[in-house]
């Protein structure tokens, strides 16, 4: 984090000594007295490496709690580091502030990512600082590691195996419908307990770590949803040159999803194509299928079997209660 420019009327090294300094207290990170950090991976591992970011305005709103702001950016990048079964190692930040930001928001930013790091055991190593006539926009790269030649790809899948996904699908797009239209929460006859499950699940990722071990020993391919079930899905086929088929009425919902589905049936295109999910897709062989869903239950992870693997060319095939080929106008999230 550079020391040198000035920002809101006071030093950049400043604002890095008082918000981000106590944050970085690996020893690799130099106490941000540098222009870089030095990481040492333990013996025999690979360093894997993850980018992310987010922007006000596109991935939260402008008026979201800051130390919510925070977690979101970083569990996004601890989400796809659970899925290629990576133990996570550090990261680095880089943010852009506008120029009226109060520092009461800052303080808070930096109060919710100390807490997460903390929590994860994913410390700050360095980044950047900058002002911007644009709105607030927050950038991570995140380190982990995983013994080397165990990291979970993409590209593993195989004919015959199974898909599994954790949690719970949809409620995160759900939970973005209640922040643009508050009042669809009356039309889905949604009480006040399940309407914040939704509003929860959008603002605050809960990305799946305690599973990275265990998709590294069962796991035949994996990814982190986080532009839908259906796209993301689709890119771990792609790259595995195969295709899934996949019974939709399988999917995990939770009960504040089901509610809503009840009311109104034709969002189930919603819960399977928008983002923000932040659970992870994986395949696994049959003969692994049992074990790996004991052990995910064993540290509180719920796994459910949706469908099959099966030759192909990187579709996937969804398909409703009664056998009927689903079709989505726009199966993935995209930001073009």
């Amino acid at each position: 984090m550079s020391p040198h420019r000035p920002l809101q009327g006071s030093t950049e090294d400043r604002l890095i000594a008082r918000y981000f300094g106590p944050l970085a207290m690996h020893p690799g990170a130099l106490g941000l007295s540098d222009d870089a950090a030095m990481i040492t991976p333990p013996p025999g591992c690979d360093l894997i490496l993850k980018t992310d970011g987010v922007i006000s305005g596109v991935h939260f709103f402008p008026d979201d709690p800051a130390d919510l702001v925070a977690k979101k950016a970083l569990r996004m990048n601890l989400s796809d580091l659970a899925a290629k079964g990576a133990k996570p190692l550090g990261f680095l930040l880089a943010i852009a502030l506008p120029k009226d930001l109060a520092e009461v928001w800052l303080a808070g930013f930096a109060r919710g990512l100390g807490e997460d790091a903390e929590y994860y055991d994913c410390p700050l190593l360095g980044g950047d600082t900058d002002r911007t006539p644009g709105p607030t926009a927050v950038s991570i790269a995140a380190f982990g590691t995983v013994p080397q030649g165990t990291m979970v790809r993409r590209s593993g899948a195989k004919a015959g195996d199974r898909v599994i996904v954790t949690g719970t699908i949809g409620d995160a797009a759900l939970g973005l419908r209640l922040r643009q239209d508050p009042a669809a929460a009356n039309n889905w006859d949604l009480g006040e307990r399940l309407r914040d499950d939704l509003l929860d699940r959008y603002l605050l990722p809960q990305p799946r770590n305690e599973i990275a071990e265990i998709l590294r020993s069962y796991a035949s391919a994996a990814m982190d949803v986080s532009d839908g079930l259906v796209g993301d899905l689709s890119k771990l086929c792609h790259a595995s040159n195969v295709s899934a088929d996949i019974e939709s009425q399988r999917v995990p919902l939770s009960e504040a999803a089901r509610k809503v589905l009840t009311s109104d049936p034709d969002l189930m295109e919603t819960v399977l194509t928008g983002g923000d999910d932040y659970e992870i897709v994986a395949t696994v062989t049959p003969a692994k299928l049992r074990p790996l869903t004991a052990a995910a239950q064993a540290v509180g992870i719920t796994v459910t079997e949706i469908g099959e693997v099966a030759a192909g060319d990187g579709d996937a095939r969804f398909v409703g209660a009664q056998g009927n080929p689903l079709a989505f106008a726009r199966p993935s999230f995209s930001h073009f």
